[in-house]
C-alpha cells in the first residue's frame, strides 16, 4: 500500500484502515489505563487491608493482654496498718484472684487487737467526715496497739467527676503508695482527705496526686510513685476490687455486699451510727472489744442503756 501524498485525497479503503488504526492506538490506551487503574486499586486495597489487620491485632492483644498483679501489702483489697503505723506486709494479689483477709495480729500480751476496716472512696465527702471526726482517736489506738486499721480504697464516684474518673485515679494513687512506700500509706490517707476537691469538679490531676504522695516526709521511692501515678498502673486492679467489693462484701463477715461509702467494720461487726459522731464511734469500738464475729451476732450491737 502507497501512502498518499499531501495533495492527495485518502481512498476509501485508506480513510477505513486510518480509522482502525486510530481506534486500535485508543483501545491500547484504554488497557493500560485500566491496567494501573487496577494495580493502585489492588495496592490500596491490600494497604488498607493490612491497616485494618494492625487494628484489629491491636485491640486482640490488648484485650488479651493478662491484667498485672495488685499492689503489694494490699492482698485483702486493703492495707492494714499496725502500732507505729507499720504496715502488715502482705505479697501482691495475683491477676483474677479474689481478696484474702489478713490473719488477725497478736499483741504482746498475747490478746488480738481490734480490728477496724473502712471501706472508703477519696471522692466521698461523708468519707471525709467520718476521717475528721475520728482520725485523732483511731491514731492513738493505733500507736498503743490497741486497733489495727485496714483502709480499703474503691471508686464508686467516677460519676461525679466529670469524666476524668477521679476516684479511680484516687485508689490508684493510693495503691501505688502501698506497693512503693506502705509505711508512708498512713500519712497519704489524711492528706488526701485534707486536699479533697468537691463533687461535680474533675477533681485533682494526677500531677497533683503525685505531689501528695511525694510531700509526705520520708517517703520511698518517690520516681516509682510518680511513674505508677501517671501510668495508672493499679488501674485494672481498681476497677476489680471495687467491683469484688460491690458484689461480694467483705470475706469473713456477715456484710455481702459493700453498698456505700464508708463502710466500717469493727471486728468483722458493721457500725451503722453517724460517720460524724466521734462519741458514738468510740462507744461502739469500745463495745466491739473483745468480740469475735461469728454467724449469730447481729449486724451492729445494740447500745447499751445509759442514764
Amino acid at each position: 500500500m502507497t501512502n498518499a501524498g499531501p495533495g492527495d485525497r485518502l481512498t476509501k479503503n485508506q480513510r477505513r484502515e486510518a480509522a482502525r488504526e486510530k481506534a486500535r492506538q485508543l483501545r491500547d490506551q484504554q488497557k493500560k489505563k485500566e491496567k494501573r487503574n487496577r494495580i493502585l486499586l489492588q495496592g490500596g486495597i491490600i494497604v488498607g487491608s493490612l491497616a485494618i489487620i494492625a487494628v484489629i491485632a491491636l485491640v486482640l492483644v490488648n484485650s488479651v493482654r493478662p491484667a498485672g498483679p495488685g499492689p503489694a501489702n494490699m492482698l485483702s483489697g486493703g492495707i492494714r496498718i499496725g502500732q507505729d503505723f507499720e504496715v502488715v506486709e502482705t505479697a501482691a494479689m495475683e491477676p483474677g484472684a479474689t481478696p484474702t483477709p489478713v490473719p488477725p495480729a497478736e499483741g504482746e500480751d498475747g490478746e488480738q487487737p481490734i480490728n477496724i476496716q473502712i471501706f472508703q472512696d477519696y471522692f466521698c465527702p461523708v468519707c471525709r467526715a467520718f476521717d475528721e471526726a475520728n482520725r485523732e482517736q483511731i491514731a492513738s489506738l493505733i500507736e498503743s496497739g490497741a486497733v489495727t486499721y485496714e483502709i480499703h480504697p474503691i471508686s464508686f464516684l467516677d460519676r461525679v467527676s466529670l469524666g476524668t474518673r477521679y476516684s479511680s485515679r484516687a485508689a490508684n494513687a493510693a495503691a501505688c503508695v502501698a506497693d512503693k512506700s506502705p509505711n508512708s500509706f498512713w500519712e497519704f490517707d489524711e492528706a488526701m482527705f485534707a486536699n479533697q476537691p468537691a463533687e461535680q469538679t474533675a477533681g485533682l490531676s494526677n500531677e497533683e496526686l503525685v505531689d501528695i504522695a511525694l510531700g509526705i516526709e520520708g517517703v520511698q521511692a518517690p520516681d516509682a510513685i510518680e511513674d505508677c501515678i501517671e501510668d495508672e498502673e493499679f488501674k485494672n486492679w481498681v476497677t476489680d476490687i471495687t467491683a469484688y467489693a460491690q458484689n461480694f462484701g467483705v470475706p469473713g463477715t456477715d456484710v455481702n455486699a459493700i453498698q456505700g461509702t464508708p463502710t466500717v467494720l469493727v471486728n468483722g461487726l458493721q457500725y451503722q451510727g453517724s460517720p460524724s459522731d466521734a462519741a458514738a464511734f468510740q462507744a461502739f469500738v469500745a463495745q466491739a472489744e473483745g468480740q469475735v464475729f461469728n454467724e449469730e451476732s447481729t449486724p451492729t450491737p445494740t447500745p447499751t442503756p445509759t442514764s
